[in-house]
């Protein structure tokens, strides 16, 4: 089994695609790109390693010329998980003091020009990740904050999805309190996929994709929606399957990868 691997043709594809979108750390800027981004560093903390492939993914396409810097593993994702199932405060203040040593870690080390907070269910992070990089003058961004805002100005009532139930509780708060912020209602439903989860677990991304679609024109059908959210950023890959949400569903359909890096982009561009 395992020399089938080592020789298998489809195992060769995916490092040479891995690499080609991972690529390698190094010193000087990234080889091409938009001139505005060529030559900053933008540090990317992650709730999981396996989401680094999302980060570097949308970061390149939204981000051209950025030299991209990940932290972050399954110890984070791991904790959270079970603080949500022994009906814990989620995420644990344990989760949120190492994301603060992430990020005084990609200053110190790597000297960023910008932090952004990846993982959802962490966005409660996001105060006191702000605080200790105050003195460092970095910007902090959680990823989905920007989301939240164009929904809020968008209107109507938001369909808030997600496919993992430990998220939910920090999606919503980060809504109501951007809604707060605008001075606006923030009316929103809530729905939770799990299916997409367990889809996306099994490397089934058509599946994940298709699932989310079904519930989704399911909603739609049964209230008035202004624009729907898609809590987090594994979720980005549904416009892989439908780059055109407007026109399928009748509604924007927003994405954290797509509002968080081109708010991130306006951050850069100015420092």
């Amino acid at each position: 089994m395992t020399n089938c691997l080592l020789q298998s043709t489809e195992a060769m594809q995916m490092f040479s695609a891995y690499m080609k979108v991972t690529g390698m750390a190094h010193l000087g800027p990234e080889p091409g790109g938009d001139p505005e981004l060529i030559g900053k560093r933008l540090g990317l903390i992650n709730g999981a390693s396996w989401i680094t492939l999302w980060s570097n993914f949308f970061g390149r396409l939204y981000l051209p010329g950025v030299h991209l810097i990940n932290v972050g593993n399954e110890a984070i994702q791991i904790n959270f998980m079970a603080a949500f199932q022994a009906g814990l405060p989620t995420p644990p203040q344990s989760n949120i003091d190492a994301f603060v040593r992430y990020a005084r870690d990609l200053v110190e080390l790597a000297q960023v020009d910008a932090v952004l907070i990846t993982c959802s269910t962490m966005n409660r992070s996001f105060p006191l990740v702000q605080k200790a990089l105050d003195p460092y003058h970095v910007p902090v961004v959680p990823i989905d904050g920007p989301m939240m805002e164009r929904a809020v100005i968008h209107g109507g009532r938001i369909l808030v999805v997600a496919t993992g139930a430990p998220t939910v509780g920090s999606t919503q708060a980060l809504l109501r309190e951007k809604a707060a912020e605008m001075g606006c209602p923030g009316v929103f439903s809530g729905l939770v996929v799990e299916e997409g989860y367990q889809r996306l677990a099994r490397g089934d991304i058509d599946g994940h994709n298709r699932v989310l679609a079904e519930k989704i024109r399911d909603q739609l059908a049964k209230e008035e929606i202004g624009c729907v959210v898609l809590a987090q950023l594994s979720m980005s890959i549904f416009l892989l399957s439908y780059p055109d949400p407007v026109s399928e569903f009748g509604v924007p359909i927003l994405t954290s990868a797509q509002c968080g890096f081109e708010h991130v982009r306006t951050l850069l561009v100015r420092r």
